[in-house]
């Protein structure tokens, strides 16, 4: 009986053995064919369990390092895409955006005129979606702010092998780069303008000096040939000035305000003895500076002082001075002349703009003065303001930081 028994646990061990051997063995076949599709090629060397297993380790750990690659990749794409200028918004294949930067994002979170541009993104979207061609799909859409701008928006659709994945749509705010457009193209056709009617001039009176033969008239077309090629020349070097400080090629150092201010006045004061104004320095610190270029200090205040003369009446007094609270330089040039018209105040600035064409003309402006100066400004920091009174004068204040050297504070900037 004993033996009897021994016999049959033996052959119960043996029965559960097999069954413990067959499933290691089904266990090694799934454990293998997993790690093939988690690595296809890969063939183990062996059968059993332990090999089995180690092919699915080696799978893991591999699918684990390309999972954090991916990751790393992605994160480099999303900051790579936060900080170019352009919004992009990506649309997976149901329509539902999978990723957008921050430029993009203002948009939807945007009110008033800028929810246009969230509904030209889904439209765009949508056209892309279902067109068949590959060619990009885009709308400009011009925002009236305040501040005006103008988007141009493109979709494209992202494909991988023959199947469409999703679109990818490019938000681009071209507003400078139309505003610079528009700023040239006005350029040129101003300065053909400015050179077209002079040069005119000098080939008629030429011509006309050429079947002249009475000395008196002839001496009269050559002054006046002269005063248009003065006026030719005059808006090269003022286009050549403005140029160069647009450039701001010039150097920085400390400029005492009143040896600036003093320079200007002496070059401008011939021309305003000639038409009987009176140029008066109210006040100019010894002790005050500036950090800048003198020459381009000097231009500025020049043509301050020369607007004003030229729109003064003979007899008035053209008032500059420069004053500090410690902090800007203030130095104005106020006139006593026909003053400026509240519409044109915000353009005065402008390249060729003339509130009085007729009277520029006689005086010889080319209508590049103020602009300079508002260039001048920018380079230094600072901003040039203007207040008129229509038929009582002007007041145009050249606002500077104020230099590093000794301060001598007199009174409160305005």
């Amino acid at each position: 009986m004993t033996v009897l028994t021994a016999s049959a646990v033996l052959a119960v061990l043996s029965g559960a053995l097999l069954v413990v051997l067959e499933r290691q063995r089904r266990s090694a076949k799934r454990l293998r064919r997993a790690g093939q599709r988690l690595t296809p090629g890969v063939v183990a060397s062996g059968t059993g369990l332990a090999q089995a297993t180690s092919v699915v380790e080696r799978a893991v750990d591999r699918a684990v390092r390309h999972d954090r690659e991916g990751s790393l990749s992605e994160e480099r794409l999303a900051r790579a895409l936060a900080v170019i200028p352009q919004g992009v918004v990506v649309f997976d294949e149901g329509g539902e955006i999978a990723f957008r930067n921050d430029v993009a994002a203002a948009y939807f979170a945007a009110r008033h005129s800028e929810v246009l541009v969230q509904e030209a993104i889904d439209a765009l979207a949508r056209a892309a979606t279902s067109s068949d061609r590959d060619a990009d799909v885009s709308r400009t859409v011009d925002l009236f702010g305040p501040p005006r701008r103008t988007l141009v928006l493109r979709a494209a659709p992202l494909e991988a092998e023959q199947h469409r994945i999703g679109v990818v749509v490019v938000i681009d705010d071209v507003t400078d780069r139309r505003r610079l457009e528009a700023v040239r193209r006005d350029f040129v056709a101003n300065i053909s303008h400015e050179l077209k009617t002079p040069v005119g001039a000098l080939a008629l009176l030429a011509e006309t000096l050429v079947a002249e033969d009475d000395p008196v008239v002839a001496r009269r077309l050559a002054e006046r040939m002269l005063t248009e090629a003065f006026r030719v020349g005059r808006t090269i070097d003022d286009l050549l000035a403005l140029s160069q400080i647009e450039a701001d090629e010039g150097l920085r150092d400390a400029v005492p305000v009143h040896l600036f201010v003093a320079e200007a006045a002496e070059r401008v004061r011939p021309a305003a003895e000639q038409q009987g104004i009176t140029l008066a320095v109210v006040e100019a610190p010894p002790r005050l500076t500036v950090i800048g270029d003198r020459r381009q200090l000097v231009s500025a205040t020049y043509n301050l002082l020369e607007n004003a003369v030229k729109y003064s009446d003979s007899g008035s007094v053209v008032e500059v001075r420069a004053r500090t609270d410690g902090r800007w330089v203030d130095v104005s040039v106020e006139d006593h002349g026909i003053g400026i018209p509240r519409r044109d105040l915000q353009r005065v600035f402008e390249r060729f703009y003339r509130v009085d064409r007729a009277r520029s003309r006689e005086t010889g402006g080319t209508g590049l003065g103020l602009a300079i100066v508002r260039h001048v400004a920018s380079n230094h920091a600072g901003e040039v303001r203007v207040e008129s009174t229509e038929g009582e004068g002007s007041t145009f204040t050249l606002r500077l930081p104020v230099g590093s050297g000794p301060v001598a504070v007199t009174a409160e900037a305005g």
